[in-house]
């Protein structure tokens, strides 16, 4: 039995039945008899745990959750309490300063948005530590990518922050028909946030767009 946000369970609990998911189960189960996993057990449905399904107003999509020991709580970009923010989280936290003039954090925890309804959905649940996109071909994908699909079909005036190439694949995913804003940047990486991810002022737009609909905008602190 998968425990899930009810919210969540009611959209997605035809899944757990599927194949592909009685596979990735199995697959996961075998995974940790040889390798460390990341995240904790508790935390791999983190992001839907922390963001109920009837309080999403904005979505931010991420490959894989961090590999190294202590990192990983179960939101795309977001830390454990304690651990230094990695460089794309940093990236992130400039671009906030930057854009909204929010003061730069010592804290890496995300777990503050993801209660105001940002969901810090990552592509792949789980990794083997030490080697980053490894459980990228067990199943997860489809099941986060009809997370996206549902999630898209349910709601209306979503955010979607697109951050690089991987993610912004994801935007066939997106009913164009419920009048989503969609917001694409490179990915926050050292390597690309020069590009244009620094500038893209995705937070105030986010907001903006949010305010337009009557929705309560979102604080962006972490």
């Amino acid at each position: 039995m998968i425990k899930l946000d009810p919210t969540w369970f009611e959209l997605l609990q035809d899944q757990f039945d599927m194949p592909y998911f009685q596979h990735l189960k199995q697959t996961l189960i075998e995974e940790k008899k040889k390798f460390v996993i990341y995240p904790p057990g508790s935390k791999i449905f983190a992001a839907l745990d922390e963001c109920p399904l009837d309080k999403v107003k904005a979505v931010i999509i991420g490959q894989d959750p961090y590999h190294n020991p202590g990192q990983a709580n179960g939101l795309c970009f977001s830390v454990a309490d304690g651990v230094a923010p990695p460089p794309s989280l940093v990236n992130i936290f400039t671009e906030l300063h930057d854009d909204l003039n929010i003061p730069m954090p010592q804290n890496g925890n995300l777990e503050k948005w993801a209660r105001q309804g940002v969901l810090l959905l990552n592509a792949s649940l789980t990794v083997r530590a030490h080697q980053a996109a490894s459980h990228s071909q067990i199943g997860w994908q489809q099941f986060t990518d009809t997370i996206i699909q549902r999630l898209s079909e349910r709601k209306e005036n979503l955010v979607f922050l697109l951050w690089g190439s991987f993610a912004i694949r994801k935007k066939t995913l997106i009913s164009p028909h419920r009048g989503h804003f969609v917001l694409e940047a490179p990915h926050p990486s050292p390597l690309s946030a020069y590009r244009g991810f620094f500038g893209c002022k995705h937070f105030s737009r986010a907001n903006a767009f949010l305010k337009s609909k009557g929705i309560a905008e979102i604080d962006w602190t972490p």
